[in-house]
């Protein structure tokens, strides 16, 4: 399947980058995983989480284990589709 490249301005800043291309390989990523990965702080992730679940790029969920709540993310369709527009645009934009 051929991507058409997309700039994407709402995926381009650094940290939703970052949890894009986190997120892009897997089934889906518990927050404190993802937390870890990015070394950023609770508040900053949830900012940047929630700005891509109003755009539909990610699901997040939210289930009880052990009396404990997880809060995990994962890339909708759309998020996924816009997310691999984005990265051929920027492949594109720099030659390769």
């Amino acid at each position: 399947m051929t991507v058409t490249p997309a700039f994407d301005p709402l995926i381009h800043a650094p940290l939703r980058l970052r949890i894009c291309a986190l997120l892009a390989p897997v089934t889906s990523m518990e927050f404190a995983t993802l937390r870890g990965h990015l070394d950023v702080s609770e508040s900053v992730l949830s900012k940047h989480l929630k700005t891509l679940e109003d755009a539909g790029h990610i699901r997040i969920r939210k289930a009880t284990s052990n009396s404990r709540v997880r809060t995990s993310a994962a890339m909708t369709p759309e998020g996924r589709a816009a997310y691999d527009a984005h990265v051929a645009e920027l492949r594109r934009i720099v030659g390769s």
